[in-house]
């Protein structure tokens, strides 16, 4: 478990690399704001679109040599953005890594099906602890290198990081691999089938869309309000913020097990209110330096808490298919980022940060408004799954009364 924790920080922090450096590569390049926000954006296409195309690849290769390919080639994607000559060429190596970095969510998906049933949700909050770490610690970390070197030097320690846990991977894991073999087009045929029949992952994927959205509001437009006055931080500090985030992490492993304790409704909704409440006081009170502290604090401690809410009930659907449950639910997930990172660079380029707060706002009461039903919905979830079982008690007698033919015996 410490292994697929700290694998998946390590691969997922690629994506989060380039926030506190929007500034530095935007002048680097001599670009606007918008356009420099959009490095985020590719990185997110390109996750997305490896949560599409392979993490269902996990459900029907090995995975420990799944893992290992997809470490090396985001390597590469990596040591390719550190030698961009235009800004073009990183856009294309930034989606590259993206894809792969998609290798954090086939070790989740791995972990949740080594756990028991039992222990699922501690497993997987655990885990996503590492993920949720990297992800923060990202940002301090490529402050700091920027600060002493420079941006590039930031994608070819981390092309190092990738290389290593490729090696380390390969010889820590066990090989691991479905009893069921399916072909890449009926597991592609699957992912839809299981998102058009499961209400529960398409209500948790809206959940993740909507989180994950107000996440990357506030992370993609940060750098350029601590880099205007009254702050004009450097990178380097501009990257400790990473760390006033890392609090939300220890969220993932709470929120996990009060899951496996059948508190999940009370999770969703404390966490999703808590997202709002963080966006309102970040618009209240911008230039407050503890007030940004303290809200940046609760609005990664709901996003990450409600994000793992959300796993634990949707790796309840379908065990031998969890690595597609996962495509399906990420997918969406980060399609939620995507629309997050590019409304706040447009509206940060439009209307400074207020317009950025307002859209933040405005998904975090969405999402606020929809979980309220979250209770009504299990009632009527459990009332369903009452009915199914009595349906079925129903049938046995009957057929209990059947001879091996399908004839009813004589009495």
């Amino acid at each position: 478990m410490v292994i697929l924790a700290v694998a998946t920080g390590v691969a997922v922090a690629n994506n989060y690399y380039a926030q506190p450096l929007l500034a530095t590569i935007r002048a680097d390049f001599h670009a606007g704001s918008a356009v420099a926000g959009l490095i985020v954006t590719a990185s997110q296409i390109g996750y997305a679109a490896g949560l599409v195309f392979l993490l269902p690849l996990g459900d029907i290769l090995e995975r420990r040599s799944l893992v290992v390919v997809m470490s090396i080639v985001c390597a590469v994607g990596l040591v390719a953005a550190a030698l961009s000559p235009y800004l073009g060429v990183l856009f294309v190596a930034v989606a590259l890594f993206g894809s792969t970095s998609v290798v954090a969510q086939v070790l989740v998906a791995f972990s949740a099906s080594l756990a028991t049933d039992a222990d699922r949700g501690r497993v997987v909050g655990s885990v996503m602890s590492g993920l949720l770490i990297g992800i923060l610690l990202a940002r301090t970390v490529a402050g700091y290198i920027a600060q002493v070197s420079s941006w590039r030097v930031v994608y070819l320690v981390a092309a190092g990081l990738m290389a290593t846990l490729a090696f380390v991977l390969w010889n820590q894991l066990p090989a691991y691999r479905e009893a069921r073999r399916l072909r890449y087009r009926e597991v592609l045929a699957s992912v839809v089938f299981l998102f058009r029949n499961e209400k529960t992952l398409r209500r948790r994927s809206m959940f993740g869309l909507l989180s994950f959205g107000a996440f990357s509001i506030l992370w993609t437009s940060l750098a350029f309000l601590l880099a205007a006055p009254p702050y004009r931080y450097s990178t380097g500090t501009i990257g400790l913020f990473g760390l006033v985030g890392a609090a939300g992490a220890a969220m993932a492993s709470v929120a996990g097990r009060l899951a496996d304790r059948g508190l999940q409704v009370v999770v969703t909704i404390l966490t999703a209110l808590a997202i709002v409440v963080a966006f309102v006081v970040l618009w209240a009170e911008p230039d407050v330096l503890g007030a940004l502290v303290v809200s940046i604090i609760v609005l990664d401690l709901g996003c990450q808490g409600i994000h793992v809410s959300n796993q634990s009930e949707i790796y309840k659907l379908a065990p031998e298919a969890r690595s597609r449950v996962n495509s399906a639910y990420m997918t969406c997930y980060f399609i939620g980022g995507t629309l997050g990172s590019v409304g706040s660079a447009l509206c940060y380029s439009a209307g400074k940060w207020p317009a950025v707060c307002a859209l933040g706002v405005g998904f975090g009461a969405a999402l606020f408004l929809i979980t309220l039903t979250e209770p009504r919905y299990q009632r009527e979830l459990a009332h369903d799954q009452m009915i199914s079982r009595q349906l079925l008690r129903a049938r046995v007698p009957r057929a209990a009364r059947c001879s091996p033919s399908g004839r009813p015996r004589a009495r």
